[in-house]
């Protein structure tokens, strides 16, 4: 095989394996939103009176074990507007998102 070709073809690895990273990290992120939005209907808090503290918002000074997407994945709900934060570090999820999105686990 040439070295031009064995090259191109370390290219082609290299894009794919990154291409990959970025597919399962994408995954992960969905994953952890889904549990935020499912953990915020199961404990009912749909607006601002009934808004919870989320233990897993804050971050951690020692990272033992797998990253923890959640704390991402909160600020980009933030960002899209699924949920909203009141003082106090509460959230809540937003009333346009209330009956859509992941279901609350009873499986009806």
């Amino acid at each position: 095989m040439s070295e031009t070709l064995k090259i191109i073809l370390m290219i082609f690895i290299v894009i794919g394996a990154l291409f990959f990273a970025l597919r399962i990290t994408g995954w992960k992120m969905k994953k952890a939103a889904d549990f935020i939005i499912r953990d915020l209907k199961l404990k009912k808090a749909f607006d601002p009176a009934s808004a919870i503290e989320l233990p897993y918002t804050k971050g951690r000074l020692l990272h033992i074990g797998l990253r923890d997407y959640r704390p991402r994945a909160i600020e980009e709900l933030l960002k899209q507007d699924i949920v909203r934060m009141v003082e106090g570090g509460q959230y809540y999820l937003c009333d346009e998102y209330k009956l859509k999105g992941p279901d609350d686990g009873s499986g009806t």
